[in-house]
């Protein structure tokens, strides 16, 4: 069984060892030359499991999509293919020249977006929105109902407003209490296997928005995921080599780094949106997208001091007011207050700050 495209693909994927073959990402068992053998993308979008001690990987019961199936779960990493009897790595990112002409980075851009955005089916789908320009593309591109959620006065709930007001697009306004924080981290923290404080923290606004949209009778959530990563929205990126959090001599080496985090945060984002009844859509991690993104030059992710993700908002400027097209956000778990108030939680319950991780251990604590 293969979730994500079909298994004809991907035996042409393996066949070929193509790292894009033209999918939003792929997993499970497939069989090769006779051979099953379980397998995931390149990127991770797909999230594949086993046993840890599996005499066979393949055997059915021996893996899955949902950890919580399984007793002891490890991750099948990113671009493998696991037999019986090897664990083999057939997929890296391929080194692409970067491309040249401005105006023709910014076309390409444009064009992979435009294709990735004309195969999303809109029935029973909402868009997670929260004003910044990936979401606002994808709702310019998308007619499907707009959905933010925070806790009142958050940065992301008031960017939302102002970006639908500005693409004349009702919103769905999704506010956290306290209380919903207390239920649904342990939730959270099961369905992913995580307990530390960042992760149950970026998970947070997306299980929420997840719980709403699903209530309303939607089950799928088209989300933004991968385009800071892709097309150089991060400051460590921005700021390479002299950022003491990037190894890397370059934009363009820094934009791969930050890309191979991608398998573990996908990971944590899909577990915990379908645990809370959605399906996600992340078109801007189409193969064709990722294929352009790493063809830009250095200057074409980042230009100046403070100006990321440059090819990307000249594309979405056709689809997007300038308004939009040219602003900055916050990290999900700052822009909503999910980290500040899941941080008041555990001092209210005990765990100061002058201890060392205190959200974590207060997360472990609701379990």
């Amino acid at each position: 069984m293969i979730r994500g495209t079909d298994a004809t693909l991907v035996r042409r994927a393996l066949d070929e060892r193509d790292p894009l073959p033209g999918a939003t990402g792929f997993a499970g068992r497939a069989t090769l030359d006779g051979v099953p053998a379980l397998v995931r993308d390149v990127l991770g979008r797909v999230p594949l499991f086993v046993e840890r001690d599996a005499d066979d990987p393949t055997e059915d019961g021996a893996w899955a999509f949902d950890r919580t199936t399984l007793s002891d779960p490890v991750s099948v990493p990113a671009g493998h293919r696991r037999t019986v009897t090897d664990d083999e790595r057939v997929w890296t990112l391929p080194d692409i020249d970067p491309v040249g002409d401005d105006a023709a980075a910014v076309v390409a851009v444009r064009d992979s977006i435009e294709a990735a955005t004309a195969e999303v089916e809109s029935d029973r789908t909402a868009i997670a929105f929260s004003g910044g320009v990936d979401s606002a593309l994808l709702a310019a591109r998308v007619d499907a109902p707009l959905y933010v959620a925070g806790f009142d006065g958050s940065h992301d709930i008031e960017a939302a407003r102002s970006a639908a007001a500005l693409l004349d697009r009702d919103l769905t306004v999704v506010e956290f209490s306290h209380e919903d924080l207390e239920r649904v981290v342990p939730e959270i923290a099961r369905a992913t296997g995580r307990t530390n404080a960042m992760d149950v923290q970026i998970a947070l606004p997306l299980y929420l928005t997840a719980e709403r949209v699903a209530a309303d009778g939607y089950d799928r959530l088209l989300v933004g995921q991968g385009a800071d990563e892709l097309f150089g929205g991060y400051a460590k990126v921005a700021n390479a080599p002299d950022d003491h959090r990037i190894e890397a001599e370059t934009v363009r080496g820094a934009q791969r780094e930050v890309i191979a985090t991608l398998p573990d945060q996908l990971e944590r984002d899909v577990l915990a949106l379908s645990a809370a009844g959605v399906e996600p859509v992340a078109p801007l991690l189409d193969d064709r997208v990722v294929e352009v993104a790493l063809g830009l030059r250095g200057e074409q992710l980042v230009r100046g001091e403070d100006e990321r993700k440059w090819a990307l908002r000249r594309a979405a400027s056709e689809w997007l007011p300038d308004e939009i097209a040219t602003r900055d956000k916050k990290a999900v778990q700052y822009g909503t207050y999910a980290a500040r108030e899941l941080d008041r939680l555990a001092r209210q319950d005990g765990f100061k700050r002058r201890m060392d991780d205190h959200v974590s251990k207060y997360v472990e604590s609701l379990l």
